[in-house]
């Protein structure tokens, strides 16, 4: 078991710069902060629904005050530009104001009792109530919009959470999380654990935490499904993906084009797990895709992410580059071509497009994670959903296609969550249910999913009350 250690250091990823330091928590950190944690969720159940609404609806205006602060200082220790981090904390407060508003619509039900012979006379009726102590584990990706997501709704339903915010750049959630407690969240319902993977598998594994919520590498999501296993906890996992982009013969090609560069070149500089990690493009148009595609990714500017200008920025390490450096040359030895990019510096990494990727390459199955187009063909858009179905993920899928009633035969063959039409995988609203089957973990996080998934619904008959 980890003892205290020296604070963990915070970089620009892109330049070295020192950011800050956060504290490595050790067990017994993590043992008080259960204990705080279990009388923060007695407060946070006390609370009415329309304090818990306002609770929330004050921390997304103190976040919305230092937007661009909180932005700035995101893009600095993530190394997405600074355009795209003003938009995901701009995401966050609405994030946190409609969960406000989920706070009030936490509905029971009543349940007709005379369906049953003999029960005529009797009433039941269902309520919702808080689940207890939530675990937030947050990603590096989007930590900002991820942790709103997980601790809005689990505030919203009345519990008290616990985050840990991702070791690499947790700056800007700290942050939030002390704008959470000037918003006057009760002492114990708000915690913020710093340090390694220790603090996540401690999370899972300790008693005191009814529920586990993870956005993550479907391999960290199996440890944590593992460790939670011994306590029966809630686990709600959304996990990785190797989103399929398939382009008809009848397809616009600009804008199919043009969705691969804004929905996996150019946006989290690729580390999206919802971004475009597949094309598949019929043979009749694969030509005249692959040069827009070309053309986009021409026009992309990598360097630092705090310059106007920059579309791509820093991966969030060197090593993350690295091993996108290593999937790409993979696919190179499995007979793909490099047509554009691929060049490493440092964390920073081109955004690559490679052709003639056989369909049988084992790095083609797996998701790679950064700014890289891999593209194959096809002659049958049903042989598409096919391959695309081969992967052992199903977050999200896209097809392009003018023909509407082909669009729902190859929407409703696809083992995905979400099938966007027309348009990028790498699309995630609030409010529309974000998740897939198979190992993308099988849950749904969204403005109306997750708040009910941190309750625990209660029967109450009323034995005679109807003459």
């Amino acid at each position: 078991m980890p003892t205290r250690t020296a604070p963990l250091p915070v970089r620009n990823p892109g330049t070295g710069e020192l950011l800050g330091e956060i504290e490595d928590f050790g067990p017994e950190r993590v043992t008080a902060a259960l204990a705080a944690a279990a009388q923060g969720q007695r407060a946070m159940a006390a609370l009415p629904a329309h304090a818990r609404a306002r609770l929330l609806l004050t921390v997304a205006e103190l976040i919305e005050a230092e937007s661009d602060d909180l932005a700035r200082l995101l893009a600095a220790e993530n190394g997405k530009p600074f355009f795209q981090t003003v938009e995901e904390v701009r995401a966050a407060v609405r994030i946190f104001r409609g969960f406000a508003g989920e706070a009030t619509r936490l509905f029971g039900r009543q349940i007709p009792l005379d369906a049953v012979p003999g029960l005529e006379k009797h009433l039941a009726v269902t309520v919702r109530e808080p689940i207890g102590p939530v675990a937030a584990l947050v990603p590096f990706n989007y930590p900002v919009e991820l942790y709103a997501h997980k601790a809005a709704a689990a505030l919203a339903a009345g519990n008290a959470v616990l985050v840990h915010p991702p070791a690499r750049c947790p700056l800007a959630v700290l942050r939030i999380g002390e704008l959470v407690e000037r918003a006057g969240a009760p002492e114990g319902a708000h915690q913020m654990l710093t340090g390694g993977v220790y603090i996540s598998q401690e999370l899972a594994s300790r008693p005191g935490v009814a529920a586990v919520s993870l956005t993550g590498s479907t391999t960290a999501g199996r440890e944590i499904a593992r460790r939670a296993a011994d306590t029966l906890k809630k686990v709600h996992l959304e996990l990785g993906g190797n989103d399929a982009l398939i382009v008809c013969d009848d397809a616009d090609i600009e804008a199919a084009a043009n969705a691969v560069v804004l929905g996996r070149l150019a946006r989290g500089n690729g580390q999206i797990c919802c971004a475009v990690k597949r094309v598949y493009v019929q043979d009749g148009v694969h030509d005249t895709f692959v040069d827009a595609l070309l053309a986009g990714a021409a026009k992309l500017s990598v360097g630092d992410q705090l310059v106007d200008g920059n579309d791509v920025g820093p991966l969030i390490s060197e090593e993350a580059a690295e091993r996108v450096e290593s999937a790409v040359a993979a696919l190179v030895a499995d007979g793909a071509r490099k047509a554009a990019g691929g060049g490493r510096r440092g964390a920073f990494y081109d955004p690559a497009v490679l052709v003639g990727v056989p369909e049988d390459s084992p790095a083609f199955a797996d998701e790679i994670f950064g700014p890289v187009a891999p593209v194959a063909r096809f002659t049958d858009p049903l042989d598409a959903v096919r391959l695309a179905n081969s992967s052992p993920y199903g977050l999200q899928a896209a097809v392009f296609t003018r023909d509407i009633q082909r669009a729902f035969t190859l929407a409703g063959r696809l083992e995905v969550g979400g099938v966007v039409i027309n348009g990028s995988t790498a699309l995630r609203a609030e409010n529309l249910p974000f998740g897939g089957p198979k190992d993308t973990g099988g849950s749904a996080e969204g403005l109306h999913d997750t708040a009910l998934e941190f309750t625990r619904q209660k029967t109450i008959i009323v034995m005679e009350a109807f003459g």
